[in-house]
């Protein structure tokens, strides 16, 4: 439908120009509306290069683009928003701190080169650029990183409270929510980090990082049994693997050797990971 849209702009637009020249407009006069017509076209094409078509395909087109037009932000902008979207989060914050030096930059430019920091592993330069955030701009994204970088220096108050206002501001907190939920694993919270795992899925019953996650926290306190989730047969297998490993780290051989014999039942022709794990528990044993 926009590209029919688009080329009726363009046609109508076509024929006003011929009827203006019929009028006596000058060459100038004529080429504006051209332009104007080209500006349509190009604002389509850079909204599809920055959503569904291909990473690399969206950096080549931005940097021809914005060598040809240098100076423009939203051609700038692009140019980062791809690099990201590419797998290059160092070369996105280089463009995005490109971004920033335009006059007409503002405070989500400067999130989103935070964003790209944290990326490339730049944790101290991101906490820098995310200070520098006016308390005004209250964003999903800015107190998503902010509650990463204080995760980060394990200031876990600040964490918390940050991740509590993140969660607040989207309607898709299953990511921030699981994000939340390692962080109280890591610090030994099991029964905590359990609870927001099982809330990020009850948000996208389909993320499987969660269900994993969700398996750790529960067999952190030996309590080996797969969760009431949602899961296919293929992710079952995945699942009671994990479980038997956890069990196996903590000494509780019996259940581990259980739990990876009812992972090869569960998807024989898929978990050859099982079987080597079975395998390598067993020959050990026997040693």
């Amino acid at each position: 439908m926009r590209r029919h849209g688009l080329i009726s702009v363009i046609i109508f637009s076509a024929l006003g120009v011929a009827a203006c020249d019929q009028q006596g407009l000058s060459d100038a006069e004529v080429e504006r509306a051209l332009k104007d017509v080209n500006v349509i076209d190009e604002s389509n094409l850079n909204d599809v290069m920055l959503t569904v078509a291909d990473p690399d395909e969206a950096v080549s087109y931005f940097e021809k683009t914005l060598a040809a037009n240098p100076g423009r932000l939203d051609l700038m902008r692009g140019l980062a928003i791809s690099l990201v979207r590419a797998g290059k989060p160092t070369a996105a914050a280089a463009a995005w701190a490109n971004v920033l030096e335009h006059p007409q930059s503002n405070s989500e430019d400067r999130v989103e080169y935070a964003d790209a920091l944290i990326r490339s592993n730049q944790w101290d330069r991101a906490e820098a650029e995310l200070d520098q955030v006016p308390p005004t701009h209250e964003t999903f994204k800015r107190y998503r990183l902010e509650a990463m970088v204080a995760d980060s220096n394990k200031e876990w108050n600040k964490a918390d409270s940050f991740y509590e206002i993140a969660v607040g501001l989207t309607t898709k907190p299953s990511g921030t929510l699981n994000n939340w939920g390692y962080s109280h694993l890591t610090r030994g919270n099991f029964t905590e980090a359990e609870r927001l795992f099982t809330e990020a899925l009850t948000y996208d019953a389909t993320m499987f990082t969660a269900k994993n996650n969700l398996v750790l926290a529960r067999a952190a306190q030996r309590r080996y049994e797969m969760p009431v989730v949602q899961m296919t047969q293929v992710e079952r297998a995945q699942l009671l693997h994990t479980a038997a490993l956890s069990a196996i780290k903590q000494g509780d051989l019996n259940t581990g050797k259980s739990l990876l014999q009812e992972a090869i039942d569960t998807h024989p022709q898929f978990f050859d990971a099982a079987v080597r794990s079975l395998e390598a528990l067993e020959n050990n044993v026997n040693n």
